[in-house]
């Protein structure tokens, strides 16, 4: 395992790789009131990929989320989680990953650490990442799929705010489940 804050620069191997916004969905779910579970996504983020032919351990990878585009099929739900309960949209508008390494599983999966910056906090997350590709598309582009699970505690983040129950428990889980659907497509020289 190399961690890549200490790795040597990437060999000319390297390729860029652009998310394709358009094929990407970026989701989270989380329990509300104990009893059902709540779905939202983000619609606008870029990121890039710097992929390591030679030594994929080494690659890296980027991205960037504009939090006011968060969208939870609830505009009111969407304001409070705008407002400073929960993101603070008007103080920490994006959120930001850094990868720092990754770890093979198996063929097509592995592990990819980095840094997760929410609200000016940073917290080392593991993100449980599938790939499908590279593949040439019909109109001669590379393209390159992952599909991306991960499971956050939000209060690490701090995203706290709660409302007890009556019955007992809470209004909002703790738990929040992220799943990407990633497609990138590789940079023309």
């Amino acid at each position: 395992m190399t961690n890549l804050a200490t790795a040597a620069t990437p060999t000319l191997t390297t390729t860029e790789w652009i998310i394709d916004p358009g094929h990407t969905v970026l989701e989270f779910s989380i329990r509300h009131l104990m009893i059902s579970t709540v779905r939202g996504r983000f619609t606008q983020f870029n990121g890039t990929l710097l992929f390591n032919e030679a030594q994929p351990e080494r690659s890296r990878i980027e991205g960037s989320v504009d939090v006011a585009s968060l969208e939870s099929h609830d505009a009111k739900r969407d304001e409070h989680l705008r407002s400073p309960d929960f993101f603070d949209v008007h103080n920490y508008p994006t959120l930001t990953f850094k990868s720092k390494r990754i770890e093979s599983i198996e063929k097509g999966r592995f592990s990819l650490i980095g840094d997760l910056k929410i609200k000016n906090i940073t917290r080392e997350i593991v993100l449980d990442v599938t790939s499908v590709g590279p593949i040439q598309d019909p109109w001669g582009n590379q393209r390159w799929g992952f599909s991306v699970q991960a499971v956050l505690n939000r209060k690490e983040f701090g995203l706290t705010w709660n409302l007890a129950l009556e019955a007992g428990g809470w209004a909002v889980g703790d738990e929040v489940k992220v799943l990407i659907e990633l497609e990138a497509t590789r940079k023309q020289s």
